[in-house]
């Protein structure tokens, strides 16, 4: 009974040593801040890119890879998604268009903001003090842009929190966030046609983008 009871306690305080361990590896992922989240992904976009524009330029594959490693981790992909077709077209749509309109949305994402990588300046932005409620499900962190003119303008990042860690979900260009505007003209598009056009649409431009 006593060799019971010593196994027993063995065996308990494996599984303590293995959830500490457990706890300080998922630590860095679950302690960083929103505008660490924002920084990081700045920073790797930076290091990505740097010596590599006319590389990348003619090999869209590596482009989109460098674009999505990045981002994958730190974008709320389904809630933007799910925001992007709204309540009601959400709850319509089946589940097998649910997962197809998430993976075609995020990948046309991908695309569109990888056009636009190549000519990433981070010496350009300065992101502001974080004035935010860390309690709260959603925050907001802002950024400056400098313009070639030397006018700046105003860019902020919406962060949700999801399995405890923070995530981006929007951004907003002087006020008007992309979620909106995608949200808005998916839903002209739906009630124009229907769902699946709109997934069709967005899947067939994912396929017929040039690889480089």
């Amino acid at each position: 009974m006593m060799m019971n009871r010593i196994m027993r306690r063995a065996s308990r305080s494996k599984k303590l040593v293995l959830v500490f361990f457990l706890g300080i590896l998922a630590a860095p992922a679950m302690a960083q801040s929103p505008v660490e989240i924002v920084q990081e992904a700045m920073d790797l976009l930076a290091s990505g890119i740097e010596g590599r524009q006319e590389e990348l330029a003619a090999d869209k594959d590596a482009l989109y890879t460098l674009i999505d490693d990045i981002l994958l981790p730190r974008f709320a992909r389904t809630s933007a998604a799910q925001s992007v077709l709204g309540r009601k077209h959400w709850s319509a749509a089946s589940e097998e268009q649910r997962t197809r309109f998430i993976e075609a949305f995020y990948t046309s994402l991908v695309r569109k903001y990888a056009n636009g990588a190549l000519k990433f300046d981070e010496e350009r932005i300065e992101i502001l003090p974080f004035k935010g409620d860390l309690t709260k499900r959603a925050v907001t962190v802002k950024t400056l842009v400098t313009l070639d003119d030397g006018n700046t303008i105003a860019v902020d990042y919406v962060l949700v929190t999801r399995d405890d860690r923070w995530q981006m979900i929007d951004v907003k260009i002087e006020g008007i966030g992309y979620l909106k505007s995608f949200r808005e003209q998916v839903d002209a598009e739906i009630r124009k046609d229907s769902l699946e056009a709109v997934i069709v649409r967005l899947e067939g431009e994912v396929e017929g983008a040039p690889a480089g």
